[in-house]
């Protein structure tokens, strides 16, 4: 075999090589920056998946038996215009008798000559508003009006949707400044460990007179790409996950703001171009200082 033919072998090897580890380094970085996309998407629509709980929570205001769909009318519109109530159904005594056929069997009416199911209001509470303190002021202006009865809420369950939600919020805040810590180390780590695979043609270039800012500049443009397409990756990954989401749970799904979403996935790229630029910088700058000796270390 010639020494050309075999100098070319060489070359396809090296490059086989080189582009082996330029696809793994691509798809850990975009694993990494999947991970860190996706709980972003969870933290920026936190406030949103928060109020979509707070706001099923249902306030009952049972009217007097004496008290029509009139009377349920006027009520309903007086509290649609306070600016804590985010919704109102009106529950005729129809369809009470209905409700309470589900519970009770059918038969239940026998034993009563006049229908005793009163007609009754189901306020969505405004999620601003979903508090011990708050429900209580909004329960003392609905009793002031004559045609009403009781107000009835679950005032434990909003205590303990509050309590969990904070729990929830102040656990989610530690796990992304920790995921985004292991991101930038896992991250740099593979940067460096690519970079350091060519620690031997840096070490050439210095040799032949070549300035840092030189040596360094092809790296950091490499870098720029590789951070590039690991962001598109990741955001492809992304774009994956949240169609399930879509198709297994919409209702979910429907609370995401698509400006947020844009916005996550544009920082994902952002993030790795970022990473990948700096890391490989520091990388390289680390390696021109090395002897010759240090490359085998």
């Amino acid at each position: 075999m010639s020494r050309a033919r075999m100098a070319k072998n060489e070359s396809n090897i090296l490059y086989r090589r080189l582009l082996r580890s330029y696809f793994s380094s691509v798809i850990s970085i975009s694993l990494v920056l999947f991970l860190v996309g996706m709980t972003g998407v969870l933290v920026v629509n936190a406030r949103s998946v928060s109020n979509y709980f707070k706001e099923n929570i249902t306030v009952t205001a049972v009217l007097s038996v004496e008290a029509d769909e009139a009377d349920a009318s006027s009520l309903a519109d007086d509290l649609q215009g306070t600016g804590y109530i985010k919704d109102v159904r009106i529950i005729t005594k129809e369809e009470g008798v209905e409700e309470m056929k589900e519970v009770l069997g059918d038969d239940f009416m026998d034993v009563f000559e006049v229908n005793p199911i009163p007609v009754s209001l189901e306020l969505q509470v405004a999620a601003d508003y979903v508090s011990t303190d708050s429900l209580a002021v909004i329960e003392t202006a609905i009793r002031a009006n004559p045609s009403v009865e009781d107000v009835v809420y679950q005032q434990s369950l909003v205590e303990l949707l509050n309590a969990n939600l904070e729990r929830i919020g102040l656990v989610a805040g530690i796990f992304v400044l920790l995921l985004l810590f292991i991101s930038v180390v896992l991250i740099n780590n593979t940067v460096r460990l690519n970079v350091y695979a060519r620690r031997f043609t840096i070490h050439t270039m210095r040799m032949v007179g070549a300035t840092r800012s030189f040596i360094t500049r092809p790296f950091v443009g490499q870098a720029f790409f590789q951070g590039l397409i690991s962001g598109a990756v990741a955001d492809v990954f992304i774009l994956g996950a949240l169609y399930l989401i879509r198709n297994e749970f919409y209702q979910l799904f429907s609370l995401f703001d698509a400006m947020l979403l844009g916005a996550v996935m544009a920082v994902v790229v952002l993030l790795g171009i970022l990473i990948c630029m700096v890391s490989t910088s520091a990388g390289v700058r680390s390696l021109i200082s090395l002897n010759k000796n240090e490359l085998y270390y």
